[in-house]
């Protein structure tokens, strides 16, 4: 096999394969192989056809079609190595020469790795966070133990109140006419929590249990159905269980049973430790979102069509994988969805560019600045999962193995995140009232 690389316009090039003839008159011999058991011929066996009757009989060409495939689909991975291309879309192949006695020679057109325009990826601005965490904080994280361990008691003589634990009945209806999704029965709801549109549970509170009534509410603008947002509805409710929580007593007993800490204070101060390391972690988060999200802005690629195709094809592989390991055949999805694969990967555009753009960005910077991963990085890594997963190091090591190289990349992508972040300047949030000037 001979490859020969041809440089196209915009990322792209192609690269021209040629096959030797030997190798294809195997691969015609294969699908003969494959197929004498299916052709009949007069004056043989089925099976039992010799090769060039079967090419007389039906043409000579009648086994090219699958050889053909079958070369490309061996060849092609290692001449798009041979290549020493970085490939990062599926080829476009076409055939340019097949015949008996010649070599098999085809063309893969396909994109390359853009070259990054890269903006300003130190020192870029961003909004210091707030870790502060308040007394409040802290209440209202040890009243969520405090109601995880209450007692229930069921109410019979009194009607609904704030904190209440309600069975509900309810019906929801637009225009008079009753919604999908709307309509549930002895529904769970802790009345107050939020779970229901704003102003729902509000309207529970003094129902009895058996009273038939009607909650009136406005779905938010931005509610997650198009039919429903921004729209009047009618609920009708009705009651059917009251259940009272009653909080244990917040004393040592209490923090000793929920906790490791013997006292009320060192538990309180162990819950404002916790608070704070998520407070940070999160921080962190949001200053790396800041910061990376700036330098793409200020960074400018041309992807190739190709490569963006690819990409939204990866995304919609990544949800039917998911939606087929729930169980569900995609197909079926699709029909729920009233929508199709293709106009599926077409709506993934915004989102294969984006993430074409954070990886290229980041895989730049990791350039310019030398940034690499180490063995030492990679077994960090194994035993992070190996923690996540509560299995050994060596069964993730064998889990992970085929994926090493693109593991390798992953960190030295995140050791360029913590770098642009490292080097952010933190300024403080501008007053709502400066904000507003500004826009």
């Amino acid at each position: 096999m001979s490859v020969s690389v041809e440089k196209l316009e915009n990322s792209m090039v192609k690269l021209t394969i040629e096959v030797s003839t030997a190798d294809f008159d195997k691969a015609i011999d294969a699908v003969y192989k494959r197929q004498k058991n299916r052709m009949n011929a007069p004056g043989f066996r089925r099976g039992k056809t010799p090769r060039k009757v079967l090419e007389k009989l039906y043409g000579e060409t009648m086994f090219y079609e699958d050889a053909a495939n079958d070369l490309i689909n061996s060849s092609y991975p290692d001449a798009a190595k041979e290549s020493g291309e970085d490939i990062v879309s599926h080829p476009e192949i076409e055939v340019t020469q097949i015949g008996a006695g010649k070599p098999f020679i085809y063309t893969a057109k396909v994109a390359v790795k853009p070259p990054v325009s890269l903006g300003k990826y130190k020192g870029v601005e961003v909004v210091k966070q707030d870790t502060t965490v308040t007394d409040e904080e802290v209440d209202k994280e040890i009243h969520k133990e405090l109601e995880k361990n209450a007692a229930k008691n069921e109410i019979t003589d009194r009607p609904v109140k704030m904190g209440d634990d309600i069975a509900l009945d309810f019906e929801g209806f637009k225009d008079g006419v009753p919604f999908e999704g709307g309509k549930g029965t002895n529904y769970p709801l802790s009345v107050g929590s939020g779970s229901f549109i704003p102003g729902f549970e509000e309207q529970l509170v003094d129902r009895n249990i058996g009273e038939e009534f009607e909650v009136n509410v406005t779905f938010p603008e931005d509610y997650q159905s198009d039919e429903l947002a921004g729209c009047p509805a009618v609920f009708k409710c009705t009651v059917k269980k009251i259940t009272e929580k009653i909080l244990p007593e917040l004393d040592d007993e209490f923090a000793s049973e929920v906790s490791e800490f013997s006292t009320l204070e060192e538990y309180k101060a162990d819950v404002r430790r916790k608070l704070t390391e998520r407070k940070e972690k999160t921080a962190q988060t949001n200053k790396e979102n800041m910061a990376v999200g700036k330098v793409i802005e200020d960074s400018h690629v041309d992807i190739p069509e190709a490569m963006l195709r690819t990409q939204q094809e990866q995304i919609v592989g990544e949800l039917e994988q998911q939606i087929t390991s729930q169980g569900m055949k995609f197909e079926d999805y699709l029909q729920y969805a009233q929508t199709t694969r293709e106009k599926m990967i077409e709506n993934a555009k915004d989102d294969a560019e984006r993430r074409i753009m954070y990886r290229l960005v980041m895989e730049q910077v990791a350039k310019e600045e030398n940034i690499t991963t180490t063995e030492e990085d990679y077994e960090n890594e194994l035993k992070e999962k190996a923690e996540v997963y509560r299995l050994d190091v060596e069964t993730i090591r064998k889990y992970f193995e085929h994926r090493k190289e693109e593991m390798m990349e992953e960190l030295a992508i995140q050791k360029a995140i913590t770098f642009i972040a490292d080097n952010a300047v933190e300024v403080e949030k501008k007053p709502e009232s400066e904000e507003a000037k500004t826009e």
